[in-house]
């Protein structure tokens, strides 16, 4: 009886135990809650009230619970709390929980797993933190979801097909993430989704034709992923579609023609892809259409009429196309319209006068078409117009005289045409001119004092036209002024000491003028320039030293002017140069050593000058050097250094023209880019190594030069001081030889006397008579014949060779052709030896014994006719002469006399 009591004392004693502890402390889903917090790091306190001695959470920051007494959590925003960490598995135990919003924060680790037991959740935004790792497929158990925004992460791998049972999901944001792999084709189960936006990730593949089952869909946005293939037809399934969004991915094929049953669409952005083809006409239907962005693709064909109906379009850009045609006059019928881009396509035709009715046009380009004629006068009455490009095309005419006057330009481009005429006087009329641009005409007249005088004015192109007067001095007025470009006009006079108040030019472009006197010592003050061109006009004095500490300069232009003096060694200082052309001046002195410290250097331009002394080893260290170094035309003595073969990317070297001597440095074979050098007229010596592109002109007027392609080099024998003897022999040996050759050397001048009296004299000889017998005629006449040996006769040769027919030709050498004839064995002993024939190309001949299968003697050392061997036969010659030995040898004596010779000067030197 006591016992069991007792048990029923206890069943009643643990329940209430368990109340009253329930009672006292922290409830399940506050504990879970504060095992969150422990995963995070505050370092604000903005959860500083999560306090486990209270009851229930409720009251937290972030934290709300529902109306009823067991008070569960339904929602947690901690959103912009400036938390860092992880996000806890304990998330998976909060089941009541309907919204969780943890955006912008600094959390990161991987969405844990557990978030697939919310059933309840439905709003996830966990954008803008740093979390990783792949999308948990438990995702796809929160029936309930309907926002799953996880946008600004560092996800991984690819959408879960598991995100297709998400029935009741209406926005999917996934952008500006590091997604991959394919989009899901269950993707087309989500009826009720109205907004998918997953652009800058790394999505691959196609976008699946079961896009067609998002019925709702009415924002599609993919931009900048790796999407390829087709747009997929089904696309025009999608009735509510408002916005497209595939910019910047690898799509190809044709726009389908059924995007335009999307009669919704608001914007349409297919811009940087790879379609092609024709614009379909049917886009002129979408009335609600107001963004149209079609630019850099491939497409063709003409710009078809019927978009002039887009009655809502905003703005329109083909640009960067292949489109082809003339522009619609349809396209003055959209009022509305504030952007047209037509640029770098392939149009034709004039400008339609349509288009200045567009009164609420802003901005109009229609560059780098080929488009004709005047430039509409209704352009400067365009109120709203503040960017007009026009440049490089072929329009002719005026610029309108008003333009300016009734719009505020901020910027103007009409470079690179055939204008003419006067700059008008009104373009910065309300000063908000930023950017001028009319280069490249025929422009002619001052420039207005308005536009020297335009406050907002950054830069001022005017090059490439025939504009006349001074140097603008209120143009160093502006303080805003980057680019000041007045080149190949016909400006005059001195540059002012005005110049060196624009303190923020950044480019000064005056070349090409016939401005004249001294640089003024002012432009030093530029400190902000990076480009300076002053070449061809006729300015002089020295070159002021000030000018070296503009140390933004990349490129320094002063060639062909009148400047005298030395280079200082400051000009070393200018680190960021890149391209420095001093050429066809009068600069004197020595090279500044310095200019080797300039490792940018790319181009490097000093010919022409009056520069003497050495050239500098320290250029070896400009590496950077590519396009040329041109030190032409100096007066520069000394050897050419070695250091410059560390010059590898050079493609062009100039050293001709000046006083220098020694070797070219035999390094220079490996300079494997360079393809163009001239080293003529110089006091060069030795052997020119082997370079690409050799030319003689290259080379000429260096006495000592030898090699190709000049004479050969003489090859000489050092002899060893210990062996006199063989020295003096040697001497004796030398002196017979060229003794010999002399000797030689004399007889064959008599005998080309001979020859040359024997050319001029009738031939009245037996073989000649022979050929006109036979009929030949005289074009195939001997001019000098030499008779062969006893034993054959002309005829014979003529017989073996088929009237020496080409089939005969076994080799041609410089002058001449090496024919083969096989003879009758009793024309030439017992051996049935084979002839052969040098026939030079003049149609005289000479016949020449050898043993069969062989060419002429001679030749056997090189067993092949060539122009080289040509040569090397007249050596063999000449070696059978001084040696009396035969040109082929037997075996134990070398094979040949070329051999023997070689055997010989070993043996007794």
């Amino acid at each position: 009886m006591m016992r069991k009591t007792t048990v029923f004392a206890m069943c009643i004693l643990l329940p209430l135990t368990l109340w009253i502890s329930e009672t006292r402390g922290l409830n399940l889903e506050g504990q879970y809650l504060l095992d969150i917090k422990s995963k995070f790091v505050d370092d604000s306190q903005n959860l500083k009230n999560w306090n486990s001695n209270d009851s229930v959470p409720c009251g937290w920051t972030g934290v709300r619970c529902s109306n009823y007494s067991n008070q569960e959590v339904l929602s947690l925003n901690l959103s912009s709390m400036a938390l860092s960490g992880n996000l806890s598995p304990s998330i998976g135990r909060l089941v009541h929980l309907k919204d969780l919003d943890l955006s912008y924060n600094g959390l990161s680790g991987n969405i844990p797993k557990e978030i697939g037991n919310c059933l309840s959740l439905v709003n996830l935004r966990l954008n803008n933190n740093m979390f990783g790792g792949e999308v948990p497929v438990e995702i796809g158990k929160l029936s309930s979801l309907e926002k799953l925004i996880i946008y600004n992460n560092r996800f991984t791998g690819s959408l879960p097909m598991e995100i297709g049972n998400l029935l009741s999901l209406t926005q999917l944001v996934t952008y500006s993430n590091n997604i991959s792999g394919s989009l899901p084709r269950s993707i087309g189960k989500l009826k009720k989704l109205t907004s998918f936006r997953a652009g800058q990730n790394m999505i691959s593949g196609s976008l699946p034709s079961e896009i067609g089952g998002c019925e709702s869909l009415v924002m599609l946005g993919l931009a900048q992923n790796q999407l390829s293939g087709e747009i997929p037809k089904e696309i025009g399934m999608l009735k509510k579609l408002s916005q497209v969004i595939l910019w910047e991915n690898q799509l190809s094929g044709l726009i389908p023609n059924e995007i335009t049953n999307c009669t919704s669409l608001q914007t349409l952005a297919l811009y940087k892809n790879q379609l092609v083809g024709p614009i379909p006409k049917g886009l002129g239907n979408l009335a609600s259409l107001e963004y149209l962005y079609l630019y850099r693709n491939m497409l063709n064909g003409t710009i078809p009429r019927e978009i002039g109906n887009l009655s809502s379009a905003v703005e329109i850009d083909f640009s960067e196309n292949g489109l082809t045609g003339e522009i619609p006059l349809e396209f003055g019928n959209i009022q509305g319209l504030e952007l047209l881009y037509l640029f770098e396509n392939q149009l034709v035709g004039t400008i339609p006068v349509e288009l200045t009715s567009l009164k609420n046009l802003t901005k109009l380009d229609l560059s780098i078409n080929a488009l004709t004629g005047p430039i509409p006068l209704g352009f400067q009455y365009l109120r709203k117009l503040f960017m007009l490009q026009l440049f490089q095309n072929s329009l002719s005419g005026i610029i309108p005289p008003k333009l300016g006057v009734y719009s505020n330009l901020w910027v103007l481009d009409l470079s690179d045409n055939h204008l003419r005429g006067r700059i008008p006087s009104y373009l910065c009329l309300h000063s908000n001119m930023i950017i001028l641009n009319l280069g490249a005409n025929n422009l002619s007249g001052n420039i207005p004092t308005s536009i020297t005088t335009c406050k907002t004015l950054v830069q001022l192109r005017l090059a490439g036209n025939s504009l006349v007067g001074r140097f603008p001095s209120n143009l160093c007025k502006l303080v805003n002024l980057t680019a000041i470009e007045l080149g190949q006009n016909k400006f005059r006079g001195s540059i002012p000491r005005e110049v060196g108040n624009c303190r923020a030019l950044q480019r000064l472009q005056l070349a090409d003028n016939a401005f004249t006197g001294e640089l003024p010592r002012e432009i030093g003050t530029l400190r902000e320039l990076g480009t300076l061109n002053l070449s061809s006009n006729k300015l002089t004095g020295e070159i002021p030293s000030e000018i070296f500490k503009c140390k933004m300069l990349q490129r320094l232009d002063m060639c062909c002017n009148n400047f005298s003096g030395t280079l200082a060694s400051d000009v070393g200082s200018l680190y960021q140069l890149e391209l420095l052309k001093l050429s066809n001046n009068k600069l004197s002195g020595a090279i500044p050593l310095a200019l080797g410290n300039l490792s940018r250097l790319t181009e490097l331009q000093m010919g022409g000058n009056l520069f003497y002394g050495s050239i500098p080893r320290e250029f070896g260290s400009l590496t950077g050097l590519q396009i040329a170094l041109n030190l032409s035309f100096n007066k520069l003595t000394g050897e050419i250094p070695s250091q410059l073969s560390n010059v590898v990317m050079l493609e062009l070297l100039l050293l001709n023209n000046n006083d220098l001597s020694g070797e070219i440095p035999s390094s220079f074979a490996n300079l494997s880019s360079l393809f163009g050098y001239n080293f003529s007229y110089n006091n060069l010596t030795g052997p020119i190594p082997l370079l690409r592109n050799m030319s003689i002109s290259s080379f000429i007027g260096n006495k000592g030069l030898c090699g190709p392609p000049l004479d050969q080099c003489i090859q000489t024998q050092p002899s060893s001081p210990s062996q006199s003897t063989a020295k003096r022999r040697g001497i004796r040996t030398s002196k017979i030889i060229a003794i010999t050759a002399a000797a030689i050397g004399g007889v064959s001048l008599a005998l080309i006397v001979l020859i040359v009296y024997l050319i001029r004299r009738p031939m009245t000889t037996t073989v000649a008579t022979s050929i006109q017998e036979d009929g030949k005629s005289s074009e195939t006449s001997l001019d000098i014949y030499f008779p062969p040996k006893e034993g054959f006769t002309f005829q014979d040769l003529v017989a073996a060779t088929d009237n020496f027919d080409e089939s005969f030709v076994i080799g041609r050498g410089a002058c001449g052709t090496v024919y083969k004839a096989v003879l009758p064995a009793a024309h030439v002993g017992d051996f049935g030896l084979a002839k052969v024939i040098d026939m030079p190309h003049s149609k005289s001949m000479s016949a020449i014994a050898g043993s069969y299968g062989y060419i002429a003697p001679e030749y056997a050392y090189t067993m092949k006719v060539t122009e080289k061997s040509d040569i090397y036969s007249y050596g063999v010659v000449l070696l059978e002469l001084l040696t009396g030995k035969a040109p082929v040898q037997p075996i134990d004596q070398g094979g040949d006399v070329v051999s023997w010779v070689r055997s010989y000067i070993r043996r007794d030197a």
